[in-house]
């Protein structure tokens, strides 16, 4: 399978980042990403990096509210709120009295509901998904399950999609308003080596980071596989974990490289679906 877009097309947006993990867009456009100790950075259009906070732990996942507000996923702290001077408090370090073992990615619907990851321990398949609702009420909406990992929710919001990392595979959950979630299902396996992020465009394609692998996926809305990019020196794409789409035309991909230090970002192209696309229950590339 040929990747859709070759590696030669990427670029460094920007350098000198502590293992960047977690990406978002910001109401101006700007991009903000998390570091290996805790740092909070925000990068400007030219790629120039500052850092705004540092939290003392890992930073995981994070994303914007519909208001504008900042939450990160800290490995230390539990579910932490940002502002822009670089202030940040606790939101919530446990649900239901039990400490939330590992948060990991955070998501936000229209109504200010936030649903994150709590990938739990590695191959324990303790894992669930949470939901805190805007007064900051939370619930346990789902679980046990793998090492739960990236989240996004569908374009209706119907929907929300789960990375099981340990088992290689995406799940996709129904919504069924309040309270736990509707029935689990398989909705993409094989899907590289420990895929870590999840994001749609605006056509309703899923995108996957894959950690292990050094690729990118895209599944269509009829679960068509796509290689989107892969490196097979791990440079541009090095254990790649989350992807954010450009904030002005959605059309360029910023990706975060664990592995590295860097920021790379690419122009999408996608190729004709009969010469690249796989059925997902094929073996996916390596």
């Amino acid at each position: 399978m040929n990747p859709e877009i070759p590696i030669e097309s990427f670029e460094i947006f920007a350098r000198g980042l502590d293992h960047p993990e977690g990406l978002a867009f910001d109401r101006e456009g700007l991009l903000w990403a998390g570091g290996e100790a805790g740092q909070i950075y925000r990068i400007d259009r030219a790629g120039m990096v500052e850092t705004v906070a540092n939290l003392g732990s890992f930073c995981a996942g994070l994303a914007f509210s519909p208001n504008g507000e900042l939450f990160v996923c800290s490995s230390g702290l539990g579910i932490v709120l940002v502002d822009n001077t670089g202030r940040w408090k606790v939101f919530a370090h446990a649900v239901g009295g039990e400490r939330i073992v590992c948060p990991n990615f955070p998501v936000f619907d229209r109504e200010g509901r936030l649903y994150v990851s709590d990938s739990g321990e590695w191959q324990k398949r303790n894992g669930r998904l949470l939901r805190f609702d805007p007064a900051g009420k939370g619930e346990v909406i789902a679980g046990p399950m793998g090492y739960a990992n990236g989240l996004a929710l569908g374009p209706d919001e119907r929907t929300l999609f789960v990375v099981e990392s340990d088992t290689d595979s995406v799940h996709r959950f129904e919504i069924p308003g309040a309270g736990p979630l509707g029935r689990r299902e398989l909705y993409a396996e094989a899907v590289g080596r420990f895929p870590d992020g999840l994001a749609f465009d605006v056509k309703g394609n899923l995108y996957v980071c894959c950690y292990a692998s050094d690729e990118i996926y895209r599944i269509t809305p009829s679960r068509e596989k796509h290689l989107v990019a892969f490196d097979r020196h791990g440079i541009l794409l090095g254990s790649p974990t989350n992807i954010a789409f450009g904030a002005e035309t959605g059309e360029e991909i910023y990706v975060a490289n664990f592995g590295r230090t860097t920021i790379t970002r690419a122009h999408r192209t996608e190729r004709p679906a009969a010469c690249e696309s796989t059925k997902l229950n094929m073996p996916s590339y390596r």
